[in-house]
């Protein structure tokens, strides 16, 4: 079963498409145009308000992101397919710069080896505290030796 969000976002984006060019919606196959058909949530109410342009429209992400990859497979010049990749790979670099930044390898064994040096400087200062059995114990101890001879 489809996931609750997406049935909506199916319904949005057929909704869209009531409002788009004939001739654009025809660039899109129909069999994707079928299976968001049958798989959007039906009771969902959505509609379109014609005086807002697109991005005012109160879109889910999901639908935003359907649409996104329409115009970028079927709607899209080759300049504008182009500067979209240019602008993923580009917005994929900057997320790995970033993790890379945070979860850097040297950085991670570097305070590693910096918790264990505080942990050494810390064990060279305890010194050894010597035992000393009570006189009570002393007196048992003995006693115990008696019997298990």
């Amino acid at each position: 079963m489809i996931a609750e969000n997406y049935a909506c976002a199916y319904k949005e984006v057929i909704e869209v498409l009531k409002y788009t060019k004939r001739e654009d919606v025809n660039k899109i196959p129909k069999y994707r145009i079928l299976l968001w058909k049958t798989n959007m949530k039906k009771d969902y109410d959505f509609k379109i308000d014609t005086s807002k342009t697109l991005e005012e429209q109160n879109l889910s992400k999901e639908a935003k992101a359907i649409i996104a990859n329409i115009f970028k497979k079927y709607w899209a010049t080759d300049y504008q397919k182009e500067r979209i990749e240019a602008k993923e790979k580009y917005d994929i670099e900057q997320m790995e710069k970033e993790k890379y930044e945070k979860y850097n390898p040297n950085d991670i064994f570097k305070n590693k080896k910096q918790n264990i040096l505080a942990e050494d400087s810390n064990t060279n200062n305890v010194t050894m505290v010597e035992y000393k059995e009570s006189i009570f114990k002393k007196i048992i101890n003995k006693i115990k030796e008696i019997f298990h001879r």
